[in-house]
């Protein structure tokens, strides 16, 4: 009988060295996988960080982005009314020559007009002064 509870202390004594061992390891692989889910919140914090100052940026971006489009659309109109006054003031322009024109011809025709007067003129005096007037 005495080597009967030789046996049974045997036998429970191994297996309270392997299940420390299961105990160790399962010990050593739960720090692990802790070590690891700390490693991976502290990835996604820091991911999150920059995911929230790359929304910040893009948000920021697309407000300028609105702002200048505003600012450009208005550029867009005064250009297109500055195009549209340079028309009209070109028309105006057109018309002016046209009429400086009619005038300056008008202007020569007079001149001449005058200056065939004038010549007239100055025969009748020069004939009214041979003839003793």
């Amino acid at each position: 009988m005495g080597e009967m509870r030789k046996d049974r202390e045997e036998k429970p004594y191994k297996a309270d060295a392997d299940y420390m061992k299961v105990l160790e390891k399962a010990a050593k692989d739960s720090k692990e996988a802790w070590k690891k889910e700390h490693d991976i919140k502290t990835k996604l914090s820091e991911t999150e960080v920059v995911l929230n100052g790359t929304k910040m940026i893009v948000e920021d971006g697309f407000r300028k982005i609105q702002e200048m489009q505003k600012e450009l659309d208005r550029v867009k109109q005064e250009n297109n009314d500055s195009f549209n006054r340079i028309a009209e003031l070109c028309e105006v322009n057109e018309r002016h020559q046209e009429i400086n024109g009619k005038l300056q011809v008008h202007l020569t025709e007079a001149q001449e007009e005058n200056k065939k007067m004038h010549e007239h003129l100055n025969k009748q005096v020069e004939n009214a002064r041979k003839s003793g007037m």
